[in-house]
Order: C-alpha cells, then structure tokens, then sequence
C-alpha cells in the first residue's frame, strides 16, 4: 500500500488486521469501555466544572478520531481527571465555572492545545515529551487528587465554602463548620464511597463507579421520600442533554488566544506525555511498535474535534486503556464502539441523570482521587533517590499552592536542573589494571596501591562545556593531592559524547601535564567522541602516541615513559611489566 496514503489515513495500517473474529472482539471491548465511560465522563466534566454532558461529548468524536490518527490499537482517548483538574484550576479565575462563557474559554483552549499537538506532532517533535519525567507525573496527578478532593469537601458533607478556596482555607472551614456538617448528604457521599470499594474488592468485573452511583442514588432517593428534600438536602445534577455532540465554536478574539495560549501549550504537553506513555504501557504488553509522533498528530487532530463538536480537552486514559485491553480489544476499532455504546446509551438513559444526587457525585470524585495517587511508585522513588524526590515534592506542593500549569513547568525545570547537575559532575573513579587481564581491563576493586608516578582514572559522563569546569578541577585535584602523579592514564571507555569545549580542555590537561614533566593518557575512547578530538585539533596536541586501542598493551609502553630512576627505587609494583624487573 502507498506509504504517502498511510502517513495521511494511519488507519489503513491495521485495517486488514480485520476480521470477524477481531470484530467481535472489539464490539465486546467498547460496550465495557461505553458503560463505563458513563460515570467517569460525568465525574470529569464535573472537575472541569463543565455541564455534565460536556465529559461525555469528549469521550465521542474525539476518541473516534485519536482512535483513527494515532498509531496505538489499544489507547483510549476523551476526559481524563489531570486534563480535567488543570482546566478548573487555570479557566475558574478567568469566568464563573458552568457559565457560557466559562464554557467557550474552555473550548478556545481545547482548540489551542489541539494547534499545538498538531504542531508538535507535525514537526516531529515527539521527543519533548521525554522531558517530562514520571516523577513529575506522579507528583502532579497527587496534587490534582489533593485538589479534586477538597473541591469536593463541601459537596461530601453539605456545607457551604466558597468558590476556589485553597486547600488551606477549605481544612480550616470544614473544621469551623464541623456542627454544621449534614448528616444525610455525608450519608449518601459515604455509601457512595463505600459501595465504590466494596465492589472493587469483592465483585472487580463489575463497574464499580457505577455500582457506587446506583447506591449512593438508591439511597438519596429512598431518604428524600421520607424526610423531605427540604430536610434532606439532598440536591441532584438535573437532566442530561440528549443527543449527539452540538456544533461549537471557540472564541476568535485575538486577546483570549493570547492569553489562553501559555496554558494550552502546558496542558497540551501534560496530555501529550499522558497519551504517549500510556500508549507505550499498552504496547510493552501486546508487542506493538508505538510511533511518538503519529500520536501526537491524532491527540491534536482529537482536540481539534472536540473543540467544533462540544467536547474539551482530552487526552488518553489509562484506566480506559487499561480496561480496553483487559476486555480483549484487538484493533482501534473497539475505541470506536465505545463511543457508538456511549452515544446509544446517553440517547435512551440521560434523563435519569436527574436522580443522581450530587452527594454521590462527591463521593465518585473521592474515590477517583485516591485512584490517582500512586503510591507504589511514590514509595519507591522516595526510597531510591533524594533527588527525584525533591522533584516530587516539589511538583506536588507546587501543584496545591501556585497556577496549576506552572506546576508542571516547575517540575519540568527541576528535573532537567537534577539532570544537567549530575551530567555536569561526571565520575571519576580512581582504579587500577585488573592482574593477568588481556586486553587490559581497569576496576576500583583490585585493591592494589597507586604507583607513585603514574594515575589513572576512569571518567564516567559526557566531556561538555557544562562539565568542564568540574573535570579541570577533579584532575588538578589528582597532582594537588600528589605532585608525583605528572603522569594521567584516562580510561574513556564511559564517555559518550565530547563538544568542542570537552576536546580544549582534555587538549589543555594534556598541555599542562607535559609542563609538569608528565602527559596525559587516553584508553578505549569510543570513535564519535575521537572523531571530534580529531577534528577540533585536540587529538594533535595530546599526541597521537598517547591514544590507545582496546587491544594496546599499553602499560609496557607508558611505564617506559616514566621516570626510570624513580621505577628502579619503586617497592609498589603495580603493574606487570614492574613485576618483571623485580
């Protein structure tokens, strides 16, 4: 088949995968994924503070087209709660959430961050979301369940807080207003919860959100009919809008891109980095080869969708991904289905929606919120490393107390800070050839002594102009501790990669050892990072004698170039060719 056709319509790669046998597969896979789509979706427009419909209208069109553009079979894409959670936290300030307008900003944005997926994906820029580490993921998607839980607190125990209050400020009005508390929404919320749990525990292939929302209403109800709702409470979401995703339109007003466009950007590399990894999760389990860039085009050609077709930013789910695969889906057709299912299922069920109390709403979104937190992995980056750590910690409070979107950028900067600062300390380990070994071999456990004249070192890390400074020093260091050591045998085997800056100052060291009366040695350098010490000049100046191959027999020859009145005193006897004169 034309690979230019392929490149334009992805989808015809795996449409002869087709078959009967995958069809039935796939319908099977998306009537799980569209039942469940049904709470979540509500769940997450409700984060967003969007109307209701609004989170299944994203699990629509959207999904069909991120199914068709993308390059997974299994990713399913539409609302996810850290989309949700960011655009409550940036839009709130900017209109009253569930309002008109508040309802356009967030379809502007939805446009914006699909432009920037689009462009991302269309310049091949896929690799930017490496940037974006698991840890700050993980810290982030723990704020946003801080967040999404204290938004709920006053819908959880039926007291009145205001708007967007911060986390601080909601703890200390729900412990002013602790006799205030209602007992029959904290009731409902609660059985809500509980019901949520009990399912997941005992009876996992039921949808436990909605067993949790059949309870949590079943209950409302029941108490509403005999004390009253006037003593109850017990308020509900009202009535669905039913039928297919109305045509919308973002705002064209230059100011509104202007300033919507710096969030758009973070949200769309936080969906970005959602949907690859994820995509890359599934694959690791069927064998598929994700392609970066092909799903950054569809998760912007998927915003694009729901920006026109009433839907707001979305990205992939790993819960819906995750279920997707687990249900048998064999082709992205079964994303597809579930939005068909999702669609016939709002067409005949949304009315009920107005017996769905927004207590048990409150207690879906708490149990959405400590699905969010991922302790495993928290627990496991706090025991292995200080430094992701602090990013961690750093992301998660930043996440709580600054502009959500800038919490991302600040984790994004500190993890490339952690980064820069360790590749601009590069290791260097002093060690010793390991006895009988050919060709030579050099380790830190031989537990031979240093020879008095001659050191040798093994560099682990790149030679950049960010560690050069570092380098200078630890090997000024060496005939500072000892100002015998004129001689440097550099072991290079564990360097990568040397820019220009790298190859003047391994060509300076070299220049100073000779003034000292010494040299410097350079052993299994690999040939990119030689080629460029040949091609700044460097190579000329260490001296070309001063270079050796893996299968040198070098210490014969470096121990001839020192100071033979020093090696006939010598008692050491490091080295081989010593051992022999003795």
């Amino acid at each position: 088949m034309n690979s230019t056709l392929q490149q334009w319509l992805p989808f015809l790669r795996w449409w002869p995968r087709v078959n009967r046998s995958t069809l039935r597969a796939d319908v099977l896979a998306g009537l799980t994924g569209g039942l469940i789509l049904v709470p979540q979706g509500v769940a997450f427009a409700t984060i967003a503070g969007m109307p209701p419909e609004y989170g299944l209208y994203a699990a629509m069109l959207p999904a069909v087209v991120a199914a068709l553009w993308g390059s997974s079979w299994h990713l399913v894409s539409g609302p996810t709660t850290a989309i949700s959670i960011v655009v409550f936290a940036t839009m709130s300030p900017l209109a009253e959430p569930g309002s008109a307008h508040y309802v356009q900003l967030v379809l502007t944005l939805t446009f914006l961050v699909g432009v920037f997926q689009l462009l991302l994906g269309g310049f091949r820029l896929g690799t930017l979301v490496n940037f974006v580490s698991h840890t700050v993921v993980v810290g982030f998607t723990a704020g946003a369940a801080v967040l999404i839980a204290i938004s709920q607190v006053k819908n959880f125990f039926g007291i009145a807080l205001p708007r967007g209050a911060s986390v601080a400020a909601v703890l200390q009005g729900l412990a002013q207003q602790a006799q205030s508390i209602n007992p029959y929404v904290t009731a409902v919320s609660l059985a809500t919860v509980l019901s949520c749990v009990a399912a997941r525990r005992w009876w996992p292939r039921l949808p436990h959100m909605i067993v949790g929302m059949l309870s949590g209403s079943v209950l409302a109800y029941g108490m509403n009919q005999t004390w009253g709702l006037e003593r109850t409470g017990l308020g509900s979401l009202g009535a669905l809008r039913i039928g297919f995703p109305p045509l919308s339109s973002p705002d064209w007003n230059l100011d509104t891109l202007q300033t919507l466009a710096p969030i758009a950007l973070a949200v769309a590399l936080l969906a970005l980095t959602e949907a690859v990894s994820i995509a890359r999760s599934m694959a690791l389990h069927t064998g598929q080869r994700i392609d970066g860039n092909q799903e950054f085009v569809g998760q912007g050609l998927s915003n694009l969708a729901g920006a026109f077709f009433s839907g707001y930013a979305s990205s992939g789910s790993f819960n819906r991904s995750g279920l997707n695969v687990q249900a048998g889906a064999q082709t992205p057709l079964a994303a597809i289905f579930s939005a068909v299912f999702l669609l016939l299922i709002m067409l005949f069920l949304a009315p009920l929606a107005q017996f769905l109390p927004v207590a048990a709403m409150a207690g879906i979104l708490f149990v959405v919120a400590w699905g969010l937190v991922d302790f495993h992995h928290i627990g496991e980056i706090l025991r292995v490393s200080r430094a992701e750590s602090a990013v961690l910690a750093a992301t998660w409070l930043a996440t709580l107390t600054v502009q959500l979107e800038f919490a991302i950028y600040i984790g994004v900067g500190l993890s490339l800070f952690m980064y820069l600062k360790r590749t601009s300390q590069p290791g260097l380990d002093d060690v010793k050839p390991v006895p009988g070994q050919m060709p030579p071999a050099f380790s830190a456990a031989t537990a031979l002594p240093d020879c008095p004249q001659l050191k040798i070192v093994r560099l682990n890390g790149s030679v950049f102009f960010g560690a050069v400074n570092h380098l200078q020093e630890a090997l000024q260091a060496i005939d500072a501790h000892n100002p015998a050591h004129t001689h440097v045998l550099l072991v290079a085997s564990g360097i990568n990669f040397v820019d220009l800056g790298g190859a003047q100052c391994l060509a300076q060291e070299a220049q100073r050892r000779r003034a000292l009366g010494g040299a410097l040695y350079i052993f299994h350098m690999k040939d990119e990072p030689l080629a460029m010490l040949r091609a700044s000049g460097a190579w000329d100046t260490i001296g070309a004698d001063n270079f050796f191959t893996l299968g040198d027999d070098l210490m014969p020859v470096i121990k001839a170039r020192l100071n033979a009145q020093r090696c006939a005193t010598c008692t050491q006897r490091v080295f081989a060719p010593c051992k022999a004169v003795a």
